[in-house]
């Protein structure tokens, strides 16, 4: 299995603001074959012996977290009813919201949805029958996330939710001009990321980006997602505040706060897991056509990374700070993977990689650090001191420039 901590390059020519990638030596490519095979056999064994251990345990665990889960949201949004006018309330009310929110999609929606519960056979608890407080349809977000994000697991131009298409990722995807504005982009995207993970789910970016119109597939995968997201908006921005009465305005905001700040929250975590420095990503043309589970098990292992920290904090992202661990056993039990990262861990220092962990502060910094570092050319952040920032910023303006020349040059005339 070959891989590399770079992207693909663009198929055209370079250019002045675009050197051809020198050759990158990763971890996957220290391990010889038979060193994938055992890696395979291990993470298969761990994962058995979850599943013949699953039992009463577990299931009172999610249990009991729907139960904490519904009885926030209902008393926080009773306290906002009646009481959102006062101060106090409102604070109570907002905060005891979002916790909900960020429980529903966390650590219950996106695992009941994979399937993590389904062997309990129970109907309300099961992923055929979830539904979650989201702007995306349950079964556009299934495709999107189980089939391909997991199937494909940061393969640049196979995983979309690596970027979700609108970053660059890799020090070897040209560089753009546009990519200068990136930083923003994804700070626009955390504001509103339960919307943008609808279109993207609908598959709109990449219809927008083919530029050969919106094929009916995703229109319909469009409207769907638009019925999904009207009836959040309705209940949210709507029904709550006219129940509210008198306090329509301050129950307005408290929904809307509760939203933002879970979906910075969401956002956050996922970057954390996927996008961080020492993170690998894949090119589709070095990987084996033929690649088996031990293989696929490797390039989740070197395409995630965890955060660090107490039990409070694994609740509260979903156990995603265990991201390692969920992208090898994502139908696992989430309140495993604690008690799995530990194996796992220890797989990762036999055979010399590097397990990618940090607590959180740090490795949110580091993730906008690479969003950053990759929206400039390469190399220029590590050559940019303060004393030279003046003649830096000049060079870029001159490379950004040159770039758009050169694609200019490369597009064909008219006919």
């Amino acid at each position: 299995m070959s891989t590399t901590a770079t992207a693909t390059t663009s198929p055209t020519a370079t250019t002045a603001t675009s050197a051809a990638p020198a050759a990158v030596r990763t971890s996957a490519e220290r391990l010889s074959a038979e060193d994938v095979a055992a890696i395979g056999r291990e993470l298969d064994a761990i994962r058995e012996a979850v599943v013949r251990s699953r039992g009463a345990r577990d299931a009172a665990y999610i249990r009991r977290v729907v139960a904490a889960q519904r009885a926030l949201e209902l008393g926080s949004r009773a306290v906002l009813l009646v009481g959102s006018r006062w101060r106090p309330a409102w604070v109570l009310g907002t905060a005891s919201l979002t916790l909900a929110k960020v429980l529903d999609n966390m650590e219950i929606g996106h695992n009941v949805l994979h399937g993590q519960w389904d062997w309990m056979r129970d109907p309300r608890i099961h992923s055929t029958t979830w539904d979650w407080d989201h702007a995306s349809p349950v079964g556009q977000w299934k495709r999107a996330h189980n089939e391909l994000h997991h199937r494909y697991t940061n393969i640049v131009g196979r995983d979309n939710d690596l970027g979700y298409g609108i970053m660059r990722v890799s020090e070897h995807q040209e560089w753009q001009p546009r990519h200068l504005v990136q930083p923003l982009w994804n700070l626009i995207t955390a504001c509103i990321f339960e919307w943008g993970i609808a279109m993207y789910d609908a598959d709109l970016g990449d219809a927008l980006r083919g530029g050969e119109g919106v094929p009916p597939e995703t229109r319909q995968r469009v409207r769907a997602a638009l019925g999904k997201a009207g009836k959040q908006a309705l209940k949210d921005y709507v029904v709550h505040p006219v129940l509210s009465g008198p306090g329509f305005r301050q129950t307005l905001a408290a929904n809307a706060l509760a939203n933002l700040v879970r979906n910075l929250w969401s956002h956050s975590v996922i970057m954390c897991g996927h996008f961080p420095e020492g993170v690998e990503t894949f090119e589709q043309d070095e990987l084996d056509e033929r690649e088996d589970r031990a293989q696929w098990y490797v390039r989740q292992m070197l395409g995630s990374a965890d955060i660090s920290g107490p039990p409070l904090l694994h609740l509260l992202t979903g156990n995603l700070s265990h991201q390692i661990e969920h992208h090898l056993f994502p139908d696992l039990p989430s309140n495993r993977y604690a008690e799995i990262a530990v194996q796992v861990r220890d797989l990762f220092e036999r055979y010399g990689l590097a397990y990618n962990a940090r607590p959180l502060v740090p490795q949110v910094l580091s993730a906008w650090h690479r969003v950053v570092r990759l929206s400039l050319p390469d190399g220029w952040l590590d050559e940019t001191r303060r004393g030279g920032l003046r003649p830096q910023l000049r060079r870029l303006a001159r490379q950004a420039r040159e770039a758009r020349h050169a694609r200019r040059a490369l597009r064909p005339a008219p006919a």
